[in-house]
């Protein structure tokens, strides 16, 4: 899935390094309210069983990306986030199905991620691939205080 920057140039995606954490965490202070912290992006970096991408524009500038983990057979999308002059441009398609092919290949059976009930574009999105509502955690967001509804996906049997 190819997808368009805000400049309309195609997008290129990597591995997040050290040296765009700045740019990470200004998109994510943009995008929530209750926004990780710098150094818990850091520590994303020397996890094991991380997979942190970051999708860059025609100028190098990183304009999204994505955090998820996995842990034997299950993994949990945590972090996904598209800088506002960029949305709607298929970013956060392409960052997903990364994380998704990567997840097979790990034997992943199942993922996780908690969204906002509010956030119809990130649910419509998750929809899209195949993500089901599976609970609720009640005030789980706290600027607003709002519910999260936990879907999930199942990867099944690897092709």
């Amino acid at each position: 899935m190819a997808a368009r920057s805000a400049d309309s140039a195609p997008a290129t995606v990597r591995a997040a390094t050290a040296r765009d954490l700045d740019q990470v965490v200004a998109i994510e202070r943009a995008s929530f309210a209750d926004p990780w912290s710098r150094h818990a992006f850091a520590r994303s970096l020397e996890g094991t069983g991380v997979h942190f991408d970051v999708a860059c524009d025609a100028s190098g500038a990183v304009v999204a990306y994505i955090v998820a983990w996995t842990v034997a057979d299950e993994g949990e999308i945590a972090n996904l986030a598209v800088a506002p002059a960029a949305r709607r441009t298929g970013l956060a398609a392409m960052l997903l199905d990364r994380v998704l092919a990567a997840a097979r290949v790990q034997g992943v059976s199942t993922l996780h991620l908690e969204v906002r009930e509010s956030n119809q574009a990130a649910r419509a999105l998750y929809a899209r691939f195949g993500f089901v509502e599976a609970g609720r955690r009640r005030d789980y967001y706290r600027k607003p205080v709002e519910d999260a509804l936990v879907l999930r996906l199942e990867l099944g049997a690897q092709p």
